[in-house]
């Protein structure tokens, strides 16, 4: 077979590089949390938008209206490290206050089933490392604030696949007319992504499926 295919096969199931494997035995090494709450990854992915009419995805660079001045909308995302359940919103900013409220509205996401933020790890974005208002917020919520090593952002690498999945699938999944059109797409895909895409790292669960067992002690 070809070296590309071998390797599709290979990521499909997390083994495509040595760091995955126990170099003795070949088994795969998952790092996974025992409970949800235990650890949530955090993060933001800046996107451009989309201007009125299509950008160059629709009509192509020579013919797309000019997107050049209408800015950027910043997907703060919270990603459960033992169930994969995604709590994200699409903010204006990525400053220190943003991130402060957005922890707040995922703590309050999570607590709704049952789950209690214990722990969230960040990259070393100035959002999360210079910010009074996001260090004392996660304070306030009893929640322990620990950090990616520097240049390594696989350390974060749960909420780093839900933003592959989600530029993949949603922000260039499909062809959008208009930012407004792409934004209100956003709520939909994200619940169809907690609660009816399955994830072959969860045994062919979805991710709400494994927070909600697991919250109430059904541990699968």
């Amino acid at each position: 077979m070809p070296r590309s295919t071998i390797y599709g096969v290979l990521a499909r199931h997390h083994m495509s590089r040595l760091a995955h494997t126990d170099r003795t035995s070949g088994a795969v090494v998952r790092y996974e949390r025992e409970r949800p709450g235990e650890l949530v990854h955090l993060d933001v992915k800046k996107l451009g938008r989309i201007p009125d009419g299509g950008g160059h995805r629709a009509h192509g660079r020579a013919k797309a209206a000019r997107g050049r001045g209408i800015g950027y909308d910043y997907v703060h995302s919270a990603v459960d490290d033992r169930s994969r359940v995604a709590f994200s919103q699409i903010l204006g900013d990525e400053t220190g206050a943003t991130a402060a409220r957005f922890l707040v509205e995922a703590a309050g996401f999570f607590a709704e089933h049952g789950v209690r933020i214990e722990r969230v790890l960040t990259d070393n974005a100035k959002a999360y490392t210079d910010s009074v208002a996001f260090t004392e917020t996660a304070a306030g919520l009893g929640i322990r604030l620990k950090r990616t090593r520097p240049y390594r952002p696989q350390t974060n690498g749960k909420v780093e696949r839900f933003n592959r999945t989600l530029l993949e699938e949603w922000a260039y999944g499909r062809l959008y007319r208009s930012n407004a059109e792409r934004r209100r797409a956003f709520t939909r895909w994200l619940r169809r992504y907690n609660h009816r895409r399955p994830h072959t790292s969860l045994d062919g669960l979805t991710p709400m499926a494994v927070l909600v067992n697991n919250a109430h002690g059904k541990h699968s």
